[in-house]
Order: structure tokens, then sequence, then C-alpha cells
């Protein structure tokens, strides 16, 4: 291993620790992989991309995604029911998924709607709020496909 891949292996384990996850080898592979950059990967895409430099089972993906999103380090975005992406980008933000092409993306907006509080149930408070409008493409750009 060169000096910037353990300099980058030692971030992701700081990351993790930073969340309370301990950075097992496999953590730490699936963190490569997801932390990057800020991007929407399906479970078996990460898989995929993991699969090509470490070896582990798709079970043990599942168990890695869930633990990091509920200890908040990824976002699941349930685009619909057959498909769930993971975004590594946790700050408030909403999505567009294009039903025809399977392909979800962010919206550019400082626009954040969210309920009253007074209309919430009494004894609860706001925890988030997500979004996912979903588009078809026009007759037009499925023709020019």
């Amino acid at each position: 291993m060169n000096e910037r891949e353990e300099t980058l292996r030692t971030d992701y384990n700081t990351r993790l620790e930073a969340q309370g996850i301990y950075p097992t080898p496999q953590r730490v592979a699936v963190a490569r992989v997801l932390l990057e950059r800020y991007q929407h990967l399906t479970a078996d895409e990460i898989y995929d991309r993991v699969r090509r430099s470490d070896n582990v089972s798709k079970a043990t993906i599942y168990n890695t995604l869930a633990l990091f999103s509920r200890k908040g380090l990824i976002r699941e975005i349930v685009a619909d029911p057959a498909r769930i992406f993971y975004d590594s980008n946790t700050s408030p933000h909403h999505h567009f998924f294009n039903i025809d092409t399977g392909t979800l993306s962010d919206i550019e907006s400082e626009l954040h709607p969210a309920p009253a509080p007074e209309s919430f149930p009494p004894g609860t408070e706001l925890h988030s709020v997500d979004v996912v409008v979903r588009l078809r493409n026009t007759p037009a750009a499925t023709r020019a496909d």
C-alpha cells in the first residue's frame, strides 16, 4: 500500500469511528466506494465495485449499508419499491428519479418544504423530510435515444 492509499484508508477509518462505527476491512472497503464523492448507488452497484478489490459477501454489503444508514453516514433513498439508492450526501436535499432510465439525481434547490410544526400530531417533532420527484421521459426524448 502506498502513502496516498494509507492516508485515504486512515481518513475512512476516522470517518467511520467519528460515527461510532468500528472500521473493519469490509466496512472500510464499502466506505471507500461510497464516500469517495457525492453519488447515488444501489447495493448491487456497491457490491460490484467492492468485489473488484476486496472479497466481501452480498450479505456483508447489505448489513454495512444498513449500519451506515442507521448511524447517519449515508442516506437511504427509496426511489420506488424495487430500487433503493444509497446517497453519500447527507445534507438536506431532494431528488429526481427518472422512471424510464432508473437514474437518481439531486434537485439543485434551496427549497426544502416542511410542514408547519403546529400541524404535527401532539408529542411529535420533525425528524426529516425526503422528497423524490418521479419523472418520465417525454415522447421526443424517448425517440431521440
